[in-house]
């Protein structure tokens, strides 16, 4: 994978704002995780991560500086200046900046990433969506963390990108009775005592539900495609010692 370029995935909402969801085509990683890990907790080598990174905010914003957070499924959101030292980072789930220069990045592998754009205010959000976080907030976070910085709900076109898909994502009765009887439109029944869910059309309509006046739903699904991304839950059926990340990123021109 090394050999190929590094694949950007563009959504047309945010058209005209760098941005990108990328897989696991063109990095230097080897092994399980073979292509463009961006992850540190993948357990790859640092420079190779490091040299990820490199490509993937080359293919994007060539020579922006990348800010990532402690992803931690939560539901906070931070503004982001500039990027901290790796070990000063904010445990958070989500990003917002005005600020041109600045590429905002969040590490996935079957959570939904979502990139956020308000072109008129110049303000640009990134959010990892989990189950946990979306459940949580996280989405309504990095919305009110962009209004913060001058944004306005109606103005803002989200794009939801590679996550685990309905199909592939079973759940128990367990994870079912979290929810709501509403939430119900986004299970449906497998084998007995169990569910799959629906995390993309869940995250799609709590942004509809705050009034996100664009949403765009990539419909890829990171478990079936390996040759294109990472995937947690496909590693662990496997029994396989890590799995990469993927990235995704978006930030505004100087």
């Amino acid at each position: 994978m090394a050999d190929e370029p590094v694949e950007v995935i563009r959504s047309t909402a945010l058209s005209g704002i760098p941005h990108g969801f990328l897989g696991r085509r063109g990095g230097v990683s080897q092994g399980v995780i073979a292509g463009l890990n961006a992850g540190l907790g993948a357990g790859d080598d640092d420079e190779a991560v490091a040299e990820n990174r490199r490509r993937a905010v080359a293919a994007v914003l060539p020579g922006a500086d990348l800010a990532t957070v402690y992803q931690v499924h939560s539901a906070e959101a931070v503004p982001v200046v500039a990027s901290w030292p790796q070990d000063e980072r904010p445990r958070a789930d989500a990003m917002a900046t005005d600020r041109p220069g600045v590429v905002l990045g969040i590490v996935t592998a079957d959570c939904a990433p979502v990139l956020l754009a308000d072109r008129r205010a110049g303000v640009v959000g990134a959010a990892h969506a989990g189950w946990r976080g979306a459940y949580g907030g996280v989405l309504e976070a990095v919305v009110e963390a962009m209004e913060a910085l001058g944004a306005h709900r109606e103005d803002i076109a989200a794009a939801i990108g590679p996550a685990i898909a309905l199909e592939s994502y079973e759940v128990d009765d367990g994870f079912r009775e979290r929810f709501t009887a509403s939430d119900g439109r986004f299970f449906v029944p497998g084998r007995e005592g169990h569910w799959h869910f629906d995390l993309e059309g869940y995250a799609e309509a709590r942004l509809d539900a705050m009034g996100v006046g664009v949403i765009d739903c990539l419909g890829l699904d990171t478990y079936t495609d390996e040759a294109r991304f990472f995937s947690y839950r496909r590693a662990t059926h496997r029994g396989e010692p890590d799995y990469g990340r993927q990235i995704s990123l978006i930030g505004l021109p100087n």
